[in-house]
């Protein structure tokens, strides 16, 4: 069974190294890059990655399914730019293709850093995502951001985390904050959703409780608090913005 690793991208020149070293295992590494103006492409050409540059951004969901058209392996693992495969994990990747059954796809533990700090609560771990799965049994969602993978069949669990550096520094969780407010918004928008100033302060501050309180963020010290009141933000922010959005249509 061949293996093929897929990678969305765009300016990720300080993270794409690393991450394509770790899956060199694999028989392919696929980069569908969005039009980088660093040195992401060069540095995946040198990694021995095959490289494609599409002229638009669909979408994180449309963009993964774009890369996976481009796959020619029986299995198909997906990867992000920010995150990275170690040794263990990839031996039992290795395995679970080798062996035949009917499971059609795996979810492994991810384990995430927030500013340098190793977030072990506020909902973030062990964050068991889907990204292992055989190629002609699965597909990505066509969500603009929070895609996930679709299998077609049973679903097994790898045992070994995958490795997620999420946000290096504060400027990130801003930019990361406003960007993915803005898709949620529109995702809404979509749907035939609005929002409201009462939903926006409602569903920020159950975010918080969420993730601080019921999710022991506050296990996580003070970066737990910080992602804790990002999250708030971010949920604020996007049903504020979804009103805005529906009061503007309307006038």
């Amino acid at each position: 069974m061949k293996l093929s690793v897929i990678v969305i991208t765009k300016n990720e020149e300080a993270a794409i190294a690393r991450c394509l070293a770790s899956v060199r295992f694999a028989d392919e590494i696929i980069v569908v890059d969005s039009g980088s103006t660093d040195r992401t492409v060069a540095l995946a050409e040198a990694a021995g990655a095959k490289v494609t540059v599409t002229p638009d951004w669909p979408g994180f969901g449309p963009q993964k399914n774009r890369a996976l058209a481009l796959a020619g392996g029986d299995w198909v693992f997906s990867i992000d730019a920010d995150e990275w495969v170690e040794p263990a994990l990839a031996e039992e990747i290795r395995s679970a293709v080798s062996r035949a059954g009917d499971v059609v796809a795996y979810e492994l533990p991810r384990s995430s850093s927030f500013c340098g700090r190793e977030m072990r609560h506020s909902g973030w771990w062990p964050d068991h995502i889907l990204r292992l799965f055989r190629r002609d049994c699965a597909r990505f969602s066509d969500d603009i951001v929070h895609e996930r993978v679709v299998a077609d069949g049973p679903v097994g669990r790898l045992s070994h985390p995958l490795r997620h550096e999420s946000f290096v520094n504060l400027h990130e969780v801003v930019d990361k904050m406003n960007r993915y407010s803005t898709a949620g918004a529109q995702m809404r928008a979509a749907r035939g959703k609005g929002g409201s100033v009462s939903g926006a302060v409602f569903h920020g501050l159950w975010a918080f409780l969420r993730t601080y309180v019921f999710r022991a963020g506050f296990l996580d010290g003070r970066e737990g608090f910080v992602l804790a009141v990002a999250n708030a933000e971010g949920t604020y922010y996007r049903y504020l913005k979804a009103w805005l959005a529906q009061r503007d249509a309307g006038r």
